[in-house]
C-alpha cells in the first residue's frame, strides 16, 4: 500500500518529518540526560561538542515548522475562497493555543494543579495564525515585506525590557522577551515570543508560491538553491561581523572547540536573525536535494511529517513515562517527575539524569515505537479526508 498521497508535496513533508525525528531527540535529552532540567547544553563553560551540537541540530526544529505551517496555510488557501482559509486559520489558532496550555502543559510535567505553565512553539503557532488570518488579505508582496522585516530588525529591539507582571509588560513578553514570572500561585514561561516568529510564518506563506501547481520546477530548484545558499553566506557574513542579528555577541574562547561553538551558539528565545539564517538557509537547500528523491528512508521521514500534531502529542506522552519508568527501575523518587513548580523551584531534579549515550539509545527506541501508530494514524487520514476533524489534528 502506497503510503503517500498525491495531492499533497512530499518533500515539504518529508522535511517536516525530518525535523519532527531530530525534535524527539532534544525532548528526550531534556528528560533523560544528567542535570538536564537546571543546566543549559550550550553553556561553554560545561559543555562538550557532542552536547552541544545535539543541542544545536535540534534548533532547526522550531523554525522549520512554523516556516512550513505558513507554506501549509498558503497551499491550502489557493485552492479556496480566502474567507475559509481566514475561517481555518483562525480557529486552528485558537485550537492550537488551548492545546497548549491544557493538553502540551499537562504532558510535559503531569500536574494537574497547572502550577507552572510553559507557553511554547505550539501557542507561538496558534498566535502566529491568528495573526496570518487577518494578514492573507494583504498583497503578498506587503506580506513577503512584512516578514522580511520582522525576521531581519526584531533584533533592533533587543535593549528593549521591562519587568513585572502588569498588562504592558505581559504584553510585551509574548511579543518579544523571553521571561518567566509568578501571577499569583502560578509560575509562567514566555519561551517563544512571537514577533520574529510572525516573521517566519509569514516567509513561510510567500515561500508557498513555489509550490503552486502550474510553477516550474526546474525555476523552483534554482530560487531553493539560490535562498539557501544566501541564508547560510549571509549568516557568516553577519555572525562574523558581530555587530548585529544577535542578542548575544560571539567571543574568542581558549580553544578552538569552544571558539566555534561560541560562533554558533545564536539565540532562540526570542530566533535572532542569525539563528533563523542558519536554521532556514540548510532546510531550504535540504528541500532542494530532496526534490525528486523518494526511497524507504524518505518514506520513513513521510509519515511523521504528514501527522505533527498526532506525533508531537504521544511522542511528549511516552517520552514522559519512560523517564518514569527509569526512576522506578534504576532508582529515583519517581514522583519528583510529577513537574510541579516546587520541583523546579528546589531543584529536586538538579542530581537526576543518564549519560548522552543513553539518550540517543532512548531517542532511537521512542522513534521506533512511534513509527507504527502514526504510520496507522496517518493511513486513517488520507482514507477519510471527508472528516473535517481531522485537520485539526
Amino acid at each position: 500500500m502506497s503510503i503517500t498521497k498525491p495531492s499533497r508535496i512530499e518533500s515539504i513533508d518529508i522535511l517536516r518529518g525530518v525535523v519532527m525525528v531530530i525534535m524527539a531527540l532534544d525532548h528526550v535529552r531534556d528528560y533523560f540526560h544528567f542535570g538536564s532540567f537546571f543546566s543549559d547544553p550550550t553553556n561553554l563553560e560545561t559543555t562538550t561538542p557532542i552536547l552541544f551540537f545535539t543541542r544545536f541540530i535540534t534548533h532547526y526544529c522550531a523554525p522549520v515548522f512554523i516556516f512550513l505551517a505558513g507554506t501549509s496555510a498558503y497551499l491550502y488557501g489557493s485552492k479556496k475562497a480566502k474567507r475559509k482559509l481566514f475561517k481555518f486559520l483562525i480557529t486552528r489558532g485558537i485550537w492550537l493555543i488551548l492545546l497548549s496550555v491544557i493538553i502540551n502543559n499537562f504532558l510535559w510535567k503531569f500536574d494537574v494543579t497547572y502550577s507552572f505553565i510553559i507557553l511554547q512553539v505550539i501557542w507561538a503557532i496558534g498566535l502566529c495564525m491568528i495573526l496570518l488570518s487577518f494578514t492573507i488579505y494583504l498583497p503578498i508582496k506587503y506580506i513577503l515585506v512584512l516578514g522580511c522585516i520582522l525576521v531581519a530588525g526584531h533584533n533592533a529591539l533587543d535593549g528593549i525590557t521591562v519587568q513585572g507582571n502588569s498588562f504592558k509588560s505581559i504584553l510585551w513578553y509574548i511579543l518579544h522577551q523571553q521571561q518567566f514570572l509568578q501571577i499569583g500561585n502560578t509560575y509562567f514561561a514566555f519561551v517563544y515570543p512571537i514577533i520574529p516568529w510572525f516573521g517566519v510564518i509569514c516567509l513561510g506563506y510567500c515561500f508557498g508560491q513555489l509550490y503552486k501547481r502550474d510553477f516550474n520546477k526546474s525555476t523552483r530548484k534554482k530560487y531553493l538553491l539560490i535562498l539557501g545558499s544566501a541564508s547560510i553566506i549571509a549568516f557568516f557574513i553577519i555572525r562574523g561581523l558581530n555587530i548585529y542579528g544577535d542578542l548575544v555577541p560571539w567571543e574568542v574562547q581558549d580553544t578552538t572547540s569552544k571558539t566555534m561553538m561560541a560562533f554558533f551558539k545564536v539565540t532562540k528565545y526570542p530566533p535572532s536573525l542569525c539563528y533563523l539564517l542558519i536554521t532556514l538557509g540548510p532546510a531550504l537547500l535540504f528541500l532542494y536535494g530532496i526534490e525528486s528523491f523518494k526511497n524507504k528512508i524518505t518514506n520513513f521521514f513521510l509519515v511523521f511529517g504528514r501527522v505533527p500534531l498526532f506525533y508531537y502529542f504521544l511522542h511528549i506522552l511516552l517520552i514522559h513515562v519512560l523517564a518514569i519508568f527509569g526512576m522506578l527501575i534504576f532508582g529515583g523518587n519517581w514522583q519528583h517527575m510529577i513537574l510541579t513548580s516546587d520541583v523546579f523551584m528546589n531543584a529536586k531534579l538538579a542530581n537526576y539524569g543518564y549519560s548522552l549515550f543513553v539518550v540517543y539509545c532512548v531517542w532511537v527506541g521512542v522513534i521506533a515505537l512511534l513509527y507504527f501508530p502514526s504510520k496507522k494514524y496517518m493511513l486513517y487520514k488520507a482514507k477519510n479526508k471527508d472528516k473535517w476533524w481531522l485537520s485539526y489534528l
